[in-house]
């Protein structure tokens, strides 16, 4: 327990520390880069990891990092944090507070803790080792609603999906109740406080996901890729499938309708 305590107080201490550094540079004027994979990245995106890998390395030396911005830090034990400072660049450009700090604490490769941090609407998600989910320090549950008719679907950007994920996302859609694109991490936040029912995702990487599955599954959730499989955090940089439902049932037909 004192061990769990440390690290959500740490974790907590790296979301402050990140969003002090991204308040300033929203709806700023600011220079944006691209990467080699043609996504924007601006200096609040580096100096938000590099203040938290800095903490991370002051207080727990041996533990490993793994962030978008930065190279790996292998470490030496079996604790790894996995950051992406701001996930949904596109909309932090574009003055649009529906981004997120994602912060998680993996051990032995499975997320055991993970933080959501808004930190221009001042909102912050935690699944915690205890096994609690809390949306600013309340608990939170997602929906109970089971019937995919009545469901509310999500995902980023139906461009990203491959032909045979396009046809498989189009079925999906026709199935639930309403469809939106364009929240990133919002929407997994929104899905672990029971707004929505079903995110479904593509061509990720770590830092994309592992800060959700700890909050989302607390909740009451699941969070596996398109066959059911748990998602793998071992080092590995491509996920290629994510869904994340409220309930198991909800769950099963989602992916019955994905395998079509």
């Amino acid at each position: 327990m004192e061990e769990a305590e440390r690290y959500l107080a740490l974790a907590g201490r790296l979301a402050d520390a990140a969003g002090a550094v991204i308040r300033p540079y929203f709806r700023a004027d600011i220079h944006i880069d691209t990467k080699a994979d043609e996504s924007p990245v601006t200096i609040a995106d580096r100096e938000a990891e590099r203040a938290m890998r800095a903490i991370i390395e002051a207080e727990c030396p041996d533990h490993g990092i793994r962030g978008e911005e930065f190279p790996l830090k292998p470490g030496s034990g079996e604790w790894h944090w996995i950051l992406d400072p701001i996930d949904g660049t596109k909309l932090f450009i574009t003055g649009i507070p529906l981004f997120g700090t994602l912060i998680a604490l993996a051990h032995n490769g499975k997320p055991v803790l993970g933080v959501v941090d808004q930190p221009i609407n001042g909102e912050r998600w935690i699944g915690a080792m205890d096994g609690s989910a809390t949306f600013n320090g309340a608990a939170i549950k997602t929906s109970a609603r089971d019937s995919l008719s009545e469901a509310n679907l999500f995902t980023t950007d139906l461009g990203l999906y491959s032909s045979d994920q396009a046809t498989a996302m189009q079925r999906l859609s026709a199935a639930t109740k309403l469809m939106r694109q364009g929240t990133d991490c919002y929407a997994f936040a929104m899905l672990a406080m029971g707004f929505v029912d079903i995110v479904t995702e593509t061509n990720l990487n770590e830092w994309d996901m592992a800060s959700h599955v700890p909050i989302i599954e607390n909740a009451g959730g699941i969070v596996t890729d398109w066959q059911g499989k748990p998602l793998r955090f071992d080092g590995q940089v491509g996920i290629e499938t994510a869904i994340a439902t409220a309930n198991p049932a909800l769950h099963a037909q989602a992916l019955a309708v994905l395998q079509g």
